[in-house]
């Protein structure tokens, strides 16, 4: 059974946290998140954050945690067919203790659809904290073009712009 290995990102500046589902093939192959070079994540976050497109890992690390931006992902380890989100079974959640305990998480977010569902399941009857699910930047939602994500993904602005 694939085990999550990719530490969460965040520091006790963040404000928001991001959940994924699970880690694709290519973000565990390169030990990061949202590896996939067609997954728009790190696009959208840009253009939402107002800043380049990062390139590397570290200046990936650094955009998230500069804009107090937490990211991690549902599961711990579970049965999964490459990288689909469809075949996900036997889930085993992440503990969120160590990013709630640490950092004041305002808002939390989910990237799509099954996270926001493994998120009920899992996590909300444990943590008691609502999570809004954002459409996923994956490239199987091909209903969504960058710019319709980038305008659904700025809710986020608004959290961070509180101070």
């Amino acid at each position: 059974m694939p085990q999550h290995t990719i530490p969460p990102i965040y520091d006790n500046t963040s404000k928001i946290l991001i959940l994924g589902s699970f880690p694709s093939v290519k973000s565990r192959e390169q030990q990061f998140f949202y590896g996939h070079k067609q997954n728009r994540f790190w696009r959208v976050m840009a253009q939402v954050l107002n800043c380049a497109v990062p390139e590397d890992i570290p200046k990936k690390r650094m955009m998230l945690l500069a804009h107090h931006v937490a990211v991690w992902d549902v599961i711990a380890s579970c049965e999964i067919t490459g990288s689909s989100d469809a075949s996900i079974r036997d889930v085993v959640p992440n503990d969120l203790s160590p990013i709630l305990s640490c950092a004041d998480i305002r808002a939390i977010y989910t990237n799509g659809g099954k996270a926001g569902a493994l998120y009920r399941k899992y996590m909300y009857p444990v943590i008691g904290r609502e999570a809004c699910t954002l459409p996923s930047t994956s490239p199987a939602n091909a209903g969504y073009s960058l710019e319709k994500l980038v305008e659904a993904w700025q809710v986020i602005r608004e959290v961070l712009e509180c101070r």
